[in-house]
């Protein structure tokens, strides 16, 4: 365990980009780390950090080190956690990355359906994009991903697969909102606000516009879906969302009308973890629920029906 302190405060230096201030943060003295990591180097038989007149960064050698680090803490976490499963104490902290459409409803209905059963387990959960979930993931910050169209899924196992087909957000007075089906021709042909192309829902969008002689030209881009909501409802203007991350039913403010296939194609919501990696109990349990529940919903109601 001593030898694991050591590589923590590596990946603090690391993180900090100063022996200072990484001192400062782990409550010992500059000098005091600054010793333990020329310790290990000499151990280590390789300097990992480049000295710098205002801080350190690593070296190629000290980057291979940092992900042996990561790697290294993410299996004691699952150690521990088999440990304390065993001794019925069930605790643990799952770490899991996700798109920012799971915030409102899914997720925070997931962990206190979880910690009802095993409250013993604590949870950080990260907003990401695709490509900032797949770098978590990569970086043993995150132990599980829930994202949209995934760029890079050879480099991980997909637990589960799912589709959600895209909605149109509107105010109730707008003058689309009487009509039960639209085409995304109707919507461009109104102000609309769009997420910027790194957001999976973008990436829908502007594969479907490729295909149309009409081009998507946004009034305004917001990386928030929540600021989208709220704008459409100060201008005859038209949002874009998956339905998992609306209130679909109880939102008496908002319209909503799912796309058709042919129009937008419909977006993977895919499940997944690092490829090779072993989860702790707390975290392959939780995914468990998560894959289940998601193939509940998928397999009792079409998730892009606006009744369900």
């Amino acid at each position: 365990m001593k030898h694991t302190q050591t590589l923590l405060l590596i990946e603090a230096v690391a993180k900090a980009g100063s022996i200072r201030k990484a001192a400062e943060d782990m409550h010992i003295t500059s000098s005091a780390l600054n010793r333990r990591i020329q310790g290990f180097e000499e151990e280590f038989g390789a300097p990992i950090f480049e000295r710098l007149p205002r801080g350190v960064r690593l070296n190629p050698a000290g980057e291979l080190l940092i992900q042996h680090i990561r790697s290294q803490v993410a299996d004691l976490e699952r150690v521990r956690s088999q440990v304390a499963d065993l001794s019925g104490l069930r605790r643990g902290h799952v770490r899991i990355a996700c798109s920012q459409a799971l915030q409102p409803y899914f997720m925070p209905a997931q962990i206190a359906a979880y910690r009802a059963e095993h409250p013993g387990v604590s949870f950080s959960v990260h907003v990401r994009d695709r490509d900032e979930a797949e770098e978590d993931l990569r970086a043993f910050k995150s132990d599980l991903a829930l994202v949209f169209e995934p760029a890079h899924l050879g480099d991980f196992d997909v637990l589960l697969s799912v589709e959600q087909s895209v909605y149109a957000v509107m105010a109730r007075d707008h003058p689309l909102a009487g009509k039960q089906k639209l085409r995304l021709r109707d919507c461009l042909g109104y102000p609309h606000v769009v997420p910027p192309q790194r957001i999976g829902i973008r990436y829908l969008l502007d594969l479907a516009v490729a295909r149309m002689s009409q081009k998507m030209e946004p009034i305004a881009e917001a990386d928030s879906f929540e600021f989208m909501r709220h704008y459409v409802q100060h201008e005859r203007a038209i949002g874009f969302q998956f339905p998992i991350g609306l209130n679909l039913e109880n939102d008496d403010r908002l319209v909503f009308r799912a796309l058709a296939k042919t129009d937008v194609a419909h977006g993977n919501l895919t499940l997944m973890q690092m490829k090779g990696r072993s989860l702790s109990v707390a975290s392959a349990r939780f995914a468990n629920q998560l894959a289940s529940t998601l193939n509940s919903l998928s397999n009792q109601q079409d998730l892009s029906d606006p009744r369900t």
